[in-house]
């Protein structure tokens, strides 16, 4: 039965319906297993080492392959999705994450499981660096942020459920199904692609291989620096790192500046509205990995829970995050990101510093509400901010908007969750003190959602 015809004419205001209801579907899929797949290789780990027989320190790159490869190539991919179109980059991601799925679940050494996540990495990264720009053309203007709040709502259900999946997983099988139960979900998605999403406007620039370099070693050298001197690596290695990564980027900004739709779109940075947007979500999600990684270590090592009950503890924060985000993706299209965005970061910021100020005989429930804010309040930012920011870009430069959108998330995770290892490296790892920087710098973000208040900001434009 024909349900629906792919178009083949960009929409002028979203896609008809069914077409519509049947796109949604394929980029929830897609970005459903993007993001648990970037959750649930931790949960397997100790055991893939095992059965690779790999060290522990080795094994890392297993999880550590799959991020920089996102990383890395985020706004390249996001680049191209603007010269060949939105939906061929997302068809394509969907088809090489499929694939690298496969031959992760075929690899029978740690270095053919590193490549694979290479290559699952990069088809991530064709999946999330257009995601959302695809989603500007699915859904009518009046209704982008109810879709970009979906996306929101996807991402932190699967972001809880992940290692619940992943144990479940492994009680009835080996490790290797974590990655073969893609290869069916990946098959049904790039079915419903191919039928339902939407043709896209095409650039005439041509593709700037030399700053997809620069950014990818801007980026690459960033979080290999950082990550390796809060692990306890050579500082001096990790300087020299660190100094590479900001000459190229200083390389790439000089090279972007002349340049009509940059690679690293310091064209949209210009406008006020995207570069407080870009500022609250590299903040938040700063805050959000300096309590996530924190956290587990607090509650288990000063408070006395086990493994168990802290997982069952910290479920209220993405329950409330799932939630919340949908809602708040409604109101996004009717009120404005400054006033919606700074409510839900001033939540947070109150979470954060009741979970800091928690008694130490503090039982169950009171632990469960302080985390239940903090989810509230996290989720009722997430989508009015994601809307700010692809919205305030020009159509043209949709892509862009998109890969700084997922640059930035990003970016603000490798921060935090550095800065938890400098900060229980020198107060410990039952130190509270994680929990007060994340308030603060929740609260930072706060401020930066209420200055795009300004009358003098740029509005958001189709």
């Amino acid at each position: 039965m024909r349900l629906f015809t792919a178009g083949t004419e960009v929409p002028a205001d979203g896609i008809p319906i069914p077409q519509r209801y049947w796109a949604v579907v394929t980029i929830a899929l897609a970005v459903a297993l993007a993001v648990v797949d970037g959750a649930i290789a931790n949960i397997a780990l100790p055991t893939i080492a095992i059965d690779l027989n790999a060290t522990p320190s080795a094994a890392i790159w297993v999880i550590n392959a799959y991020q920089l490869a996102v990383t890395i190539t985020l706004l390249p991919l996001a680049s191209l999705g603007e010269i060949y179109g939105y939906r061929r980059i997302y068809m394509t991601g969907l088809a090489v994450f499929t694939l690298a799925s496969l031959c992760c679940a075929l690899s029978g050494s740690l270095m053919e499981l590193t490549a694979a996540r290479v290559l699952q990495g990069l088809g991530a990264a064709g999946i999330m660096s257009v995601n959302s720009a695809l989603t500007r053309f699915v859904y009518p203007r009046s209704q982008i942020g109810r879709g970009l709040g979906l996306n929101a709502l996807v991402a932190a259900t699967c972001a809880a459920l992940g290692p619940t999946l992943a144990s479940g997983i492994l009680s009835i099988a080996d490790w290797t199904w974590l990655f073969g139960i893609n290869v069916p979900l990946g098959l049904i998605a790039f079915m419903i692609a191919l039928r339902s999403l939407p043709a896209t406007p095409r650039a005439a620039h041509r593709f700037d291989a030399l700053s997809a370099l620069l950014s990818g070693l801007t980026f690459g050298l960033l979080i290999i620096g950082i990550d390796s001197y809060a692990h306890g690596g050579g500082a001096v290695g990790a300087v020299v790192e660190l100094c590479v990564s900001m000459v190229c980027g200083a390389l790439l900004v000089r090279r972007q500046l002349d340049r009509s739709a940059p690679l690293l779109p310091v064209d949209l940075l210009a406008i006020p509205l995207f570069r407080l947007s870009v500022a609250t979500s590299v903040l938040s999600f700063a805050a959000q990995a300096l309590a996530a990684v924190a956290l587990p270590f607090i509650l288990e090592g000063a408070r006395g829970w086990d493994a168990t009950a802290t997982g069952l503890l910290m479920t209220p924060w993405p329950v409330a995050t799932a939630i919340m985000a949908p809602l708040a993706g409604r109101l996004a299209d009717r009120y404005s990101a400054g006033i919606l965005g700074g409510i839900g970061m001033a939540a947070f910021t109150a979470g954060l510093v009741l979970l800091a100020m928690l008694p130490a005989d503090a039982g169950a429930a009171n632990i469960c509400w302080r985390m239940a804010i903090c989810g509230m309040g996290f989720g009722f930012f997430q989508s009015p901010n994601n809307r700010a920011m692809i919205t305030s870009a020009p159509l043209s430069r949709s892509g862009g908007a998109s890969g700084m959108l997922g640059t930035a998330r990003l970016l603000g995770q490798t921060i935090g969750a550095t800065l938890v290892a400098l900060i229980f490296g020198l107060s410990g790892h039952t130190s509270v003190v994680a929990l007060v920087v994340a308030a603060a710098f929740a609260g930072c973000g706060g401020i930066a959602s209420l200055l795009r208040l300004s009358p003098a900001r740029t509005p958001s434009v189709r």
